[in-house]
């Protein structure tokens, strides 16, 4: 069982920055693949940054080159950087665990979401 906690969110200007903190409790957080996601206002969720347990990236086009994505073990953190943050970057943004099991059952948690407000 893991736990997920995000923290970080707020308002913030179109252009400004923030730094997006999810902590895991519970056991083996290395070992999962690691992503953000954002709930839009339309109520649309989309995949925000991923982050393998080997260190792999991947990032959608529209946040390519501003979001940056990295996880700390010792921690058992996982960060989002933002940049140049824009209006259609407002959303709610979760933190999410996942991994396969060695009995090939899925096996996926979920944070509780911290509000991003980019307005002027």
């Amino acid at each position: 069982q893991v736990q997920l906690v995000e923290s970080g969110g707020g308002l913030v200007q179109p252009g400004g920055s923030l730094r997006l903190s999810c902590v895991a409790s519970g056991s083996a957080f290395s070992i999962y693949k690691m992503a953000w996601y954002r709930q839009t206002p339309r109520n649309e969720r989309e995949l925000v940054a991923a982050i393998t347990a080997g260190g792999s990236t991947n990032y959608p086009d529209s946040v390519k080159g501003r979001f940056t994505i990295s996880r700390d073990n010792a921690k058992n953190t996982v960060y989002l950087q933002m940049n140049s943050l824009k209006p259609e970057d407002t959303a709610v943004y979760y933190c999410k665990a996942a991994r396969l099991k060695p009995s090939l059952q899925s096996e996926a948690y979920w944070g509780q979401g911290t509000q991003v407000t980019v307005s002027s």
